[in-house]
């Protein structure tokens, strides 16, 4: 049936979950009138998640992702771009 063998890269899909989910938080945090940038930025630097939002349960989003992993995740990006 299948004659080659696919490639599977589990942290490439666990980085493509984060973009997705930090998405998903930058939009909760423009519909709200925050400055993602910002907010991300307090979050990352001081762990108090009360700079992100409630609002489409964008802080119980942010707090699933290990913050080490989330910094790199956006390093890797802005680097790729």
């Amino acid at each position: 049936m299948f004659e080659k063998t696919t490639l599977f890269n589990i942290d490439e899909i666990g980085d493509a979950l984060i973009e997705t989910t930090l998405m998903e938080i930058c939009d909760a945090l423009r519909e709200k009138g925050y400055d993602p940038t910002n907010q991300l930025v307090g979050y990352i630097l001081s762990n108090d998640a009360s700079y992100i939002t409630n609002f489409k349960k964008a802080r119980e989003k942010i707090q699933s992702i290990d913050r080490e992993k989330l910094l790199e995740v956006i390093v890797r990006s802005y680097l790729e771009d």
